[in-house]
């Protein structure tokens, strides 16, 4: 019966694309038969078809990965990182096609998807580079012993890509898992498969051996927690909220696995009367504002001196007010909301902002047309305790408070469970310095939101996880360290 409503849906969308697993090379349909569809947040209305991986694909891409890792991690590490060069060769002639996936799926502007593709080859060439570059330590111990340590590979590794931004943490995730020769299994989020899918397919097409890169998009309970609590994954990556990040921990500690959690932020952007205020203004309407507020990474708490607050504050809603809202596609300022059940989540949070706070300086309303449109909104003279200074809003939605001094900077920027980026804006760079020793922070940003690149280290102290992804961190998340110790003393 199940699968005659899927043969009837589908005959009445002929327009949808139907995307399938990618298990050992091969595109194939999940065993029950059934598919969900992906919905474009501009629109509300559905643009794929995609086939609804269970607990029986799972375990079908598991075996796929763990029959091949033996000959993906003994393939030499020069050609491991030619086939990743490779990946990101191709993933770059399919800049533009995939970009406009990624808009469709997810919602955010054009030119910011063509930068997450871009990103995501970036992360490939990267990961190529460092694939012939991984190795042990030789330890100084007497003349008896000769002491070195050999980094290998954790076997098959899952991944569980958010919805946000499903093309970068792709390549975040997987280039640094295949470079130091484990073999994927990926859980892409239900709201935006596509891409996972279609990049798993590109890299077939240049050569990654079947078994080696599996996609399996479903459900987080149907799909993700059978994923996460695999006997046969010997390492799991999650980005994602604190609740099921916290969920995935216990499952892979079940099956005492190695596990990496990027989590939720709450980040402080604090501004000095020193800063460049262009400048400072520019970054925090990046911070916030980007991907409209849907990154873990968001400058969600502007934090700002009182003497350069009611400048600051004109010029930036003079600038909010002048923001272009549309769909992705026209490329405007900010897009969408993924979903309608995100949709609902920061509506409420608007509300209760209303009634912590008063009314917003600017926005603060759903705007009346098609898809899971909100203004971008900023609320003054929030307490710090407040639930919209305390809790993740994944939204376009800035909560502004004020300091006097740097104690006082300080004591509102660790006021929170989170503890992902922070930033500072200031010409003093002893007081810069000051800032990023003590903040509770696993990155900080100065004088720019998002400095750095797919380089630098990127994790959370406190409820924002554990673990650094990016970087030449990432050889240690997805390597185990075997010690020798060897007698050479003669017998």
């Amino acid at each position: 019966m199940m699968n005659e409503v899927i043969e009837m849906v589908m005959a009445t969308q002929t327009d949808l694309s139907t995307y399938d697993l990618v298990i050992n090379g091969d595109s194939v349909t999940a065993e029950a038969g059934e598919y969900f569809e992906t919905v474009d947040p501009a629109t509300a209305e559905p643009f794929a078809h995609v086939s609804r991986a269970r607990e029986p694909d799972i375990d079908r891409a598991v075996a796929a990965a763990a029959e091949v890792f033996d000959k993906w991690s003994s393939t030499p590490p020069e050609e491991r990182g030619r086939l990743l060069n490779a990946v990101a060769d191709k993933i770059r002639s399919q800049q533009e096609r995939l970009a406009q996936l990624e808009t469709r799926d997810n919602g955010k502007p054009l030119s910011h998807a063509r930068r997450d593709v871009e990103t995501c080859a970036r992360y490939f060439e990267y990961y190529a580079g460092v694939a012939d570059k991984v190795h042990g330590d030789s330890i100084p111990l007497t003349d008896e012993y000769v002491d070195y340590t050999v980094r290998e590979p954790l076997g098959v590794t899952a991944q569980i890509i958010p919805w946000n931004l499903p093309t970068n943490i792709f390549g975040r995730s997987v280039a640094p898992a295949l470079a130091t020769g484990n073999t994927a299994v990926v859980k892409p989020a239900e709201q935006t498969p596509v891409t996972a899918i279609e990049i798993a397919q590109l890299a077939s097409e240049v050569g990654i051996p079947d078994g080696v890169l599996n996609v399996v998009p479903g459900y987080g309970r149907e799909a993700g927690a059978p994923l996460s609590s695999h006997p046969d994954v010997d390492g799991v990556s999650f980005t994602g909220s604190v609740p099921t990040g916290i969920e995935v921990g216990k499952s892979a500690v079940e099956n005492v696995t190695n596990v990496h959690l990027e989590l939720g932020g709450k980040s402080p952007n604090v501004v000095w009367p020193d800063a460049d205020l262009d400048s400072a203004v520019d970054s925090t309407m990046t911070g916030i504002f980007a991907n409209a507020g849907q990154v873990c990474s968001a400058g969600s708490r502007l934090i700002i001196h009182e003497k350069i607050k009611n400048e600051f504050l004109d010029e930036l809603v003079d600038r909010i007010e002048a923001m272009e809202i549309d769909a992705g596609e026209t490329d405007p300022d900010m897009g969408p909301l993924v979903s309608q059940e995100h949709f609902e989540k920061v509506t409420d949070y608007l509300e209760l902002g209303r009634k912590e706070a008063g009314d917003p300086l600017v926005g603060g309303e759903a705007l009346n047309r098609d898809g899971f449109f909100v203004e971008p909104t900023v609320f003054d003279d929030v307490d710090p305790d407040m639930r919209i200074a305390q809790e993740e809003i994944f939204g376009p939605v800035l909560s502004v408070s004020e300091f006097s001094s740097e104690a006082e900077a300080m004591e509102l920027a660790n006021n929170v469970d989170y503890g992902l980026v922070a930033g500072i804006h200031t010409q003093s760079m002893g007081r810069a310095h000051r800032f990023a020793r003590d903040v509770r922070a696993g990155q900080v940003y100065v004088n720019e939101w998002f400095a750095g690149g797919e380089e630098t280290p990127f994790g959370g102290f406190k409820q924002s996880g554990f673990g650094r992804e990016k970087g030449l961190a990432a050889v240690d998340a997805y390597t185990q360290i075997k010690n020798v110790c060897a007698d050479i003393t003669p017998k």
